[in-house]
């Protein structure tokens, strides 16, 4: 282009004083006139080497997208050639640097209005961050009942074997208690809800989710039976280890689900290969080889650990296949389903225990030491841990939550080791923090090797931003006494 603009003045052109004022006597010039420019506006392209020498130019960072910016066609045009002396960029300038020396008299109102512009911006980031935070506040909540009732259920699971060994009858027992997982929906759900709906109304759309025909007696056998065996067989063998092994370690053996899940969620779901995923699965097999060397390979605390790895592979089986025949429930559905897996348990388990207790290998008499309130304590901490990992996703992360379950293995290990006579050598200490870690690792979202690559290239453009800055603002004054000195020895 045949227009060039310096720093701190408009265009220069034939005819046309940079400081020149629009006069009322002067007349308009026509658009006819300027036909070129106009032409030109089309291909304006700021050149790299134009925008370096004239960096600070407030008229190039107005073209590159400036805090002014070109808000109508009619700048453009009389930015480009000058007319009348317009500078549109002059009275930003002055708004900058005003606060910097301070307002004066005159320009309280221009600042009480910049003020005001500060006060919205965060009033607005109080918006956007009070949402998160309040989300936050809620995982920590979360978290936080996932731990104490984890950890809770675990210890009073093992205190109720000292009077009451019989772990088949205890499961069937808890689990009986999912029947209420409807109910509690329910009831929560007509409380929010501004048009209460009848409870056969919501249990028809909550019966969507198992097809068009709903809960028939072939869904329930095709559905919801093989899952009512998976839950049972998962609480049974993590509550049959506890009779063999600590609380420490049977909660933090069962922390390794999270990486069976991955493994079979890769092979049968086809999931996305994820390298740290990996990793963590090697580091919780890892752990469970150095939890069995830690006692010494000894058959009682061998069978322990194979029991509650059992329990933990039964769990994930059952959310990898929740997912590949059912996929995702809402809460309702979710709330229906765990109901339908207590009445599979009250009408098709119920005999198990009998035939257990007549053969003897379940048997406890008289009825009269049954404790009940270890049993019925047991059953409430495990269906509170049960609703609030399935509903504490309604008001936070989903990873928060996990994060409960991680923190209850320090929790076991406090009280068992003012309980029991558990020994923490480095090998079971080694064990237990590997397997915390892998689970951890498992708990990264799947896009985080993206985020952390636009982190590290955030913070290497920040250092090279200061030491430039600082550079240009230092190295000024040093060349001018450098140039001064000459001119000063003549």
């Amino acid at each position: 282009m045949g227009i060039r603009e310096f720093p701190g003045g408009a265009p220069r052109g034939k005819g046309i004083a940079t400081g020149m004022r629009r006069s009322p006597d002067v007349s308009p010039r026509r658009l006819s006139d300027i036909s070129p420019q106009l032409r030109q506006l089309k291909y304006l392209v700021v050149d790299e080497a134009i925008k370096e020498d004239l960096k600070w130019s407030r008229s190039v960072e107005d073209l590159t997208g400036g805090p002014a910016g070109l808000t109508s066609i009619e700048e453009r045009i009389l930015r480009i050639t000058g007319y009348y002396g317009y500078q549109p960029w002059a009275a930003s300038c002055k708004r900058e640097e005003r606060p910097r020396d301070g307002p004066a008299p005159a320009e309280a109102p221009a600042a009480a209005g910049g003020s005001e512009a500060g006060r919205g911006s965060r009033r607005c980031c109080r918006c956007c961050s009070g949402p998160r935070l309040r989300k936050l506040g809620w995982g920590l909540a979360v978290a936080l009942s996932v731990c104490a009732s984890w950890a809770g259920t675990t210890q009073l699971a093992k205190r109720t074997f000292r009077t009451f060994d019989a772990p088949f009858t205890l499961t069937w027992f808890a689990t009986s208690w999912n029947c209420l997982f409807f109910p509690l929906y329910y009831v929560g759900h007509a409380c929010r809800a501004p048009e209460r709906p009848s409870v056969r109304q919501r249990y028809r759309e909550c019966c969507r989710f198992f097809g068009g025909n709903g809960l028939t007696l072939k869904v329930f056998f095709t559905k919801a039976a093989p899952f009512g065996v998976l839950w049972t067989l998962t609480n049974y063998l993590y509550l049959h280890a506890i009779k063999k092994i600590n609380t420490t370690d049977a909660s933090v053996l069962f922390c390794c689900n999270k990486a069976f899940v991955f493994l079979l969620s890769w092979i049968v779901l086809r999931d996305r290969f994820m390298g740290v995923r990996i990793v963590a699965a090697i580091l919780a097999i890892a752990g469970i080889v150095m939890m069995t060397y830690a006692d010494g390979f000894h058959s009682h605390s061998v069978i322990g650990i194979a029991l509650v790895v059992g329990s933990a592979s039964m769990s994930a089986l059952y959310k990898v296949l929740f997912k590949l025949l059912l996929g995702s429930a809402k809460f309702g559905e979710a709330a229906l389903f765990l109901s339908v897996l207590g009445v599979f348990n009250v009408l098709f388990v119920s005999c198990i225990p009998v035939v257990l207790y007549f053969t003897r290998i379940e048997y406890w008499s008289p009825f009269s030491d049954i404790p009940w309130g270890h049993l019925c304590g047991f059953s409430v901490l495990l269906l509170t841990f049960n609703v609030v990992l399935n509903f504490g996703i309604a008001v936070t992360y989903p990873t928060l939550m996990s994060l409960g379950i991680v923190l209850s293995v320090p929790v076991n290990a406090v009280v068992d080791h003012y309980t029991t006579n558990i020994v923490f050598n480095g090998v079971r200490v080694i064990a237990i923090v590997i397997i915390g870690l892998g689970f951890l690792l498992l708990l990264l979202p799947e896009e985080w090797d993206v985020w952390l690559v636009k982190l590290l290239t955030r913070l290497k453009v920040r250092k090279k931003e200061e030491p430039a800055e600082g550079g240009g603002d230092l190295g000024s004054g040093p060349q001018n006494k450098r140039r001064a000195r000459p001119s000063f020895a003549r």
